[in-house]
């Protein structure tokens, strides 16, 4: 049993053929199948394929960082909103992103501050997302882990001294498609990571894993995730099943 602990399987990229897709999550061993959220435009699909999926599909709520813009208080408010009238898996994703836009790096550390807010007050996950802001979002997430946070750094490509600060903090490492990326570095990071710190995802319909890289990922490439960890930590894909799946149920309960 495999849990897809990042997956946007509610973006137009699978609206067509999404019963396929999901036939195909159940072949390959995937038993959830965890929705983060992007912003509201896209929260009713989100919610939508929860409704559909409900056994293998679980939603989050939460404002991703690209989408912190002018109306980010707007958003927020809708995030709020959603988290008074019933239970998700996590706040997420949320976070810091210094790659596409600088305009809004104020706004995005005060939308993060408040999503971190939420999760501890609601005893919820929270689901990160950097780019070229690893050390910044570990710096503002270890200002609140003694309070009891806790949550995953998703898709993390950050480098030894950034993965030990995170596991220190009792956070969890998410690892995708990107490990089998020749040139990625993350296979030799990860000859020195713990299982015990590591969930699997996907991020479909991006980041998609060789030998399907530059086509639309999907949760059920997910096996390919597992196949290749196991190759580098040198143990059986179903030990590495086991273990990442043993570390998703702890981080989301469920």
């Amino acid at each position: 049993m495999l849990i897809d602990t990042h997956t946007h399987l509610y973006l137009d990229e699978f609206s067509d053929h999404i019963n396929e897709v999901m036939a195909r999550v159940q072949t390959a061993g995937i038993a959830k199948c965890y929705l983060p959220a992007i912003n509201s435009n896209t929260h009713e699909a989100m919610l939508s394929l929860e409704a559909t999926f409900p056994e293998t599909c679980i939603a989050m709520m939460g404002l991703h960082p690209c989408y912190v813009k002018e109306n980010y208080l707007d958003e927020l408010k809708l995030v709020e909103d959603w988290l008074q009238q019933r239970k998700f898996a996590a706040i997420g994703e949320c976070g810091l992103d210094f790659y596409w836009d600088k305009t809004f790096i104020k706004e995005q550390y005060l939308a993060l501050e408040q999503q971190i807010e939420w999760a501890i007050y609601y005893q919820l996950p929270i689901i990160l997302h950097t780019r070229n802001a690893t050390q910044e979002t570990i710096d503002v997430i270890a200002k609140h882990a003694p309070r009891g946070l806790k949550g995953i750094f998703h898709c993390f490509g950050g480098n030894a001294h950034e993965a030990k600060q995170i596991t220190d903090m009792g956070f969890y490492l998410g690892i995708g498609g990107v490990l089998t990326y020749k040139n990625a570095g993350l296979d030799k990071l990860m000859e020195t990571i713990d299982l015990r710190h590591v969930v699997l995802e996907t991020d479909a319909p991006y980041l998609t894993p060789v030998p399907h890289r530059g086509k639309r990922n999907e949760s059920s490439y997910l096996a390919i995730v597992c196949e290749k960890l196991s190759e580098i930590k040198g143990v059986t894909a179903e030990e590495v099943a086991r273990i990442t799946t043993d570390n998703a149920l702890h981080v989301f309960g469920n």
